[in-house]
């Protein structure tokens, strides 16, 4: 897409937007994760302990605050995941947001066919939630409501108990690769 500078010297489109069919063809699906990696998210590690009492988790980057009162956060969960029934069908959720230097923990829940936990630092609490050392925060959540949209659900959580470590930076993903903040001077 060729771009055209604006009258405020902004940059838009110089061409008209392209439709974006169904989401069926590879062009289009290879689009929308280039067109949804634009926007900048958080790293949130989701982790229980399943019914055996091994650790168990995912990472989302669809982790978003929703609600003040009450308390809810959500996540988006690929249809696909062999990980999250085993999630869903927890007392808890432990909701770790990562920190800058968590990318391999990131890396490492995010693998298949892998001891996801081996080597990653973690602790629970009196629920089945667990957590991950290190975080930037960390939420023990419950699952409010689900509901389908395409191919994921979109997985309310309610935040029942919370902690924050302000001397932790989040991790960040942007563009397929993951980043760190940099503080920028405020306007006075």
């Amino acid at each position: 897409m060729n771009y055209r500078t604006t009258t405020n010297g902004l940059h838009a489109p110089s061409t008209r937007l392209s439709p974006i069919d169904s989401g069926d063809t590879d062009t289009d699906l290879t689009r929308l994760r280039r067109l949804y990696g634009r926007y900048p998210t958080g790293v949130a590690a989701i982790c229980a302990l399943d019914e055996d009492g091994s650790p168990v988790g995912i990472v989302a980057t669809s982790f978003t605050p929703v609600s003040m009162q009450p308390a809810l956060v959500s996540i988006c969960i690929q249809h696909t995941s062999t990980t999250w029934p085993r999630l869903a069908g927890t007392s808890a959720l432990g909701v770790s947001v990562l920190a800058t230097d968590q990318e391999a923990a990131s890396r490492q829940l995010a693998a298949k066919n892998v001891d996801r936990f081996a080597g990653i630092s973690w602790f629970t609490d009196d629920s089945d939630a667990v957590f991950l050392t290190g975080a930037a925060a960390w939420l023990e959540c419950t699952i409010s409501t689900s509901v389908t949209a395409g191919d994921h659900d979109v997985v309310l959580l309610e935040v029942h108990h919370s902690a924050v470590d302000d001397s932790a930076e989040p991790l960040v993903f942007h563009g397929s690769i993951f980043r760190s903040l940099a503080a920028t001077e405020r306007p006075r």
